[in-house]
């Protein structure tokens, strides 16, 4: 016989605001855009250094794979945070940005690279 959770007398509101992790928490919805491995390595990449290319990003993340890599900007442009601007057309060659949402991210990783250097050593 399954176990049953207990009932906590909260009902869970419905709808396109909760996150995969099934909390309608701010911060569990950010986490489920931008909490994947890699993802804020890319955001920190495109702030430094401007538009990068695919290229840039497999030189800069060692250890990425493409896929990896081509599913986190591909999550990131559904999002509005990253957009991708083609530069040519044969062949067709792109480069990713951020978005205005996506600049308005700058200060949650200046917070974690003030933290990191605070406390990582």
């Amino acid at each position: 016989m399954a176990r049953q959770r207990p009932q906590t007398g909260m009902a869970r509101r419905p709808g396109p605001t909760k996150s995969r992790y099934g909390s309608t928490c701010p911060v569990a919805r950010t986490l489920a855009i931008i909490g994947e491995r890699w993802t804020i390595l890319i955001l920190r990449d495109l702030m430094l250094a401007g538009p990068r290319k695919f290229q840039d990003f497999e030189r800069s993340l060692a250890g990425i794979s493409p896929n990896t890599l081509s599913a986190r900007l591909k999550a990131l442009e559904d999002h509005g945070i990253v957009a991708r601007r083609f530069y040519a057309d044969h062949p067709p060659r792109a480069e990713y940005l951020l978005t205005d949402k996506g600049q308005e991210l700058r200060f949650v990783l200046k917070g974690l690279r003030d933290w990191g250097q605070k406390h990582t050593g």
